[in-house]
């Protein structure tokens, strides 16, 4: 394998790693936070949940799909292939929970601020939208690890 290849393969590991990791941190903090009701805790962890998704997570949704085409490239294997297919499939899937999460954490965060300026516990709105972020993690998160593996295995899948 060629040099550009191995750093390809290294960008793209760390790709998948800051999303797997910033995604478990993410929502641990989260969940944590609201487990206190507190609004002036809920506040801070979301506006740095929300700056940590700006920095990290975004970054690597952007570097994993080029890395990936590029390595794929390099290595010789076709994009037909069928576990890069579903691995793209997946990622997309990731995304589509991904998106609305994004702004479910700025409107939590906003929600919660405001609480605070009011000396007021979290509004229910609030506890709702919790409820709908957690429940869009569980696809957006579970199929990180699916798509690592399937990175790893390359299993023979035929469409």
């Amino acid at each position: 394998m060629s040099l550009w290849a191995d750093i390809l393969r290294w960008a793209h590991i760390i790709g998948a790693t800051v999303l797997f990791g910033t995604g478990a941190g993410i929502a641990f903090f989260m969940l944590m936070a609201q487990r206190t009701g507190r609004a002036e805790l809920v506040a801070h962890v979301a506006g740095t949940v929300v700056i940590a998704d700006t920095i990290f997570t975004a970054t690597a949704i952007i570097i994993q799909p080029i890395t990936g085409v590029l390595l794929a490239q390099a290595v010789g294997w076709p994009l037909s292939e069928g576990w890069i297919v579903l691995s793209l499939l997946l990622y997309v899937v990731t995304g589509l929970f991904w998106l609305p999460v994004v702004w479910i954490q700025i409107r939590i965060r906003n929600l919660a601020r405001q609480a605070v300026l009011e000396n007021a516990p979290l509004p229910a709105e609030e506890k709702r939208l919790f409820r709908i972020w957690f429940a869009c993690g569980f696809p957006a998160f579970g199929a990180v690890p699916a798509i690592l593996w399937l990175m790893v295995t390359r299993p023979a899948i035929s469409f």
